[in-house]
């Protein structure tokens, strides 16, 4: 008897546990997703809001359903989209290698170091996330404009006999999103490296393994969840980026978010803007719930 009680108890902790984000996720991901799901199968209209209802009734007051597909068509027909999607995850896939290859060897660092110097630079990672995320990409811009503090400084150095034209370019925001997201791969990766257990390497040393050996056999595969996870939270975020290509990006540099922006605000297309948001969504959450599906079920097994 005593020992259903505990597990009841147990069960029931579990659920008062998980209860509070799960409230969380339903009333601000699940409800904004249903209404932007019931806007993207109506049409644009002259009124407000602007878009139709998804049922009406007929002379005989019947209801029926008056949704359409139309806009998910059109953002197979309209090169717009598929150009942005496509660049969209091109640039995001590239910025996330590129603060993979950076920041790996900080990581790798920070877990050699000692806990005082540790904390010191845990603390310089985190510092960045004290200050406003809009401040921090003006501060950007403030740098690499033509007339910013790195042309400037080029100049009077003499490295330089006229401004370099970094603004407004792919390299800015490539740029931008490596020092925005960088903190995001190394925070993981360092939480995995930190933990691994040094005494295989010892043995891996012992047994004839050169350093950089020892790494590839041993140090990277061990830190392969990091590197997934790390990678996740620089990807996801930035391939949905709005404010970085519209402050760094110039006409070129079309991102899905700013899509979303002009159909949402410029062109009060509410139902397309919606269809490209619910698309683009299935497109990011199908191959990440596969994924984890798959990895959970060879971690049972």
């Amino acid at each position: 008897m005593g020992g259903q009680l505990a597990k009841l108890v147990a069960r029931r902790g579990r659920w008062f546990i998980i209860l509070p984000p799960l409230v969380f996720l339903f009333l601000f991901f699940l409800i904004p997703f249903g209404f932007a799901l019931k806007i993207s199968f109506g049409e644009a209209a002259l009124r407000i809001p602007p878009f139709t209802d998804l049922f009406g009734r007929d002379a005989a007051g019947h209801l029926h359903w008056q949704g359409t597909w139309v806009s998910y068509r059109y953002l197979l027909t309209d090169d717009v989209y598929i150009v942005s999607v496509l660049y969209s995850l091109r640039t995001a896939l590239f910025a996330t290698l590129i603060c993979l290859l950076v920041g790996y060897p900080m990581a790798y660092a920070m877990s050699r170091a000692s806990k005082s110097t540790q904390n010191i630079l845990m603390m310089v990672i985190i510092l960045p996330f004290w200050t406003s995320f809009l401040l921090r990409v003006y501060a950007l811009e403030s740098l690499i404009r033509d007339n910013g503090l790195l042309n400037t400084a080029l100049l009077q150095l003499g490295v330089i006999d006229h401004p370099l034209r970094m603004m407004h370019t792919t390299f800015a925001i490539y740029l931008g999103i490596v020092y925005s997201y960088l903190p995001f791969m190394v925070l993981p990766l360092y939480a995995t490296l930190e933990k691994l257990d040094r005494s295989l390497l010892e043995a891996a040393s012992d047994l004839g393994s050169r350093p950089w050996r020892a790494f590839v056999d041993v140090t990277l595969p061990l830190s392969v969840p990091g590197i997934i996870a790390g990678s996740m939270l620089v990807f996801i975020p930035a391939v949905g980026e709005y404010v970085i290509p519209a402050l760094l990006g110039g006409p070129d540099n079309l991102m899905i978010g700013r899509v979303l922006w002009d159909e949402f605000f410029g062109n009060h297309d509410w139902p397309v803007a919606s269809a490209v948001a619910i698309a683009f969504l299935v497109l990011l959450a199908g191959p990440i719930a596969i994924h984890q599906y798959y990895r959970v079920r060879q971690e049972e097994y």
